[in-house]
């Protein structure tokens, strides 16, 4: 009889996250990400978000302990990191602690995230939709940048999502905004993309229709011109002239 087949459970590996994305000096926001989700599968996140305390005294031997395996962990965290980083950062950075080594990049970094999140914010309140522009490419666009403002850490609520968004609007949307408004209505960002869909379709043309194209060529559209008067192409419907043309002179004729 044939033994049973043992299967081995092995722990997810999420630290893949880090390989693909090692950092470099323009990922620190994605980079420190990746870095959270890994230390908290790995129950080390403490590590990189606490001091080392200093070392107790051996007795109680529960808080020695605890010590040493703070120390140990955070040994563990700091090599991870270093591993995840480009050469030129583990030279600057490989006697750093975890800790400091986190208060040490937010440091060199945490300018060039504000600036980014101040561009963002910027083009983000500057849209506005024209009347002859496209809805759905306008409101992806939209959610591209709060999407972006959330990863840099100033997520917008949903209320003052859809108020910016409907904010952006043209003249057109007006009824239904005003509709939007009135019923208190509370839509997430997909949600309200479905709806604008439908008001849309339901917006007249404000374009008047002068000329047709036909078979490659442009006519002029038939029926009564702009006057009222039927338009024929042989003259009809045109004003009569003020000033009749002169006679011609016959002989013996003198003109006053």
């Amino acid at each position: 009889m044939a033994p049973p087949i043992t299967i081995t459970h092995h722990p997810m590996n999420i630290r893949s996250l880090l390989d693909k994305g090692k950092l470099n000096h323009s990922n620190f926001l994605d980079w420190h990400k990746n870095l959270r989700i890994v230390l908290k599968q790995e129950k080390k996140d403490y590590v990189h978000e606490n001091q080392t305390p200093d070392e107790p005294p051996a007795l109680p031997k529960a808080a020695h302990d605890a010590w040493i395996t703070h120390i140990n962990d955070s040994l563990d965290v700091s090599c991870l990191m270093l591993a995840s980083m480009v050469p030129d950062l583990q030279r600057d950075l490989e006697h750093y602690t975890a800790f400091d080594m986190i208060q040490h990049l937010k440091g060199m970094f945490g300018k060039q995230a504000r600036t980014e999140r101040f561009d963002t914010m910027r083009a983000l309140h500057a849209m506005k939709m024209e009347e002859s522009g496209n809805m759905s490419t306008h409101v992806l666009k939209m959610k591209s940048y709060m999407d972006q403002l959330e990863r840099l850490g100033s997520p917008y609520p949903q209320d003052l999502a859809t108020d910016i968004i409907l904010k952006s609007m043209p003249k057109s949307y007006n009824a239904f905004i005003m509709n939007y408004n009135m019923n208190g209505w509370e839509k997430p960002i997909p949600e309200l993309h479905g709806i604008l869909k439908t008001v849309e379709k339901n917006i007249p043309s404000k374009t008047p229709q002068v000329l047709m194209i036909r078979d490659g060529k442009v006519k002029k559209n038939k029926g009564k011109n702009f006057n009222g008067k039927p338009q024929d192409g042989k003259g009809k419907g045109k004003k009569a002239s003020q000033n009749p043309p002169p006679k011609k002179k016959g002989k013996g004729e003198t003109y006053p």
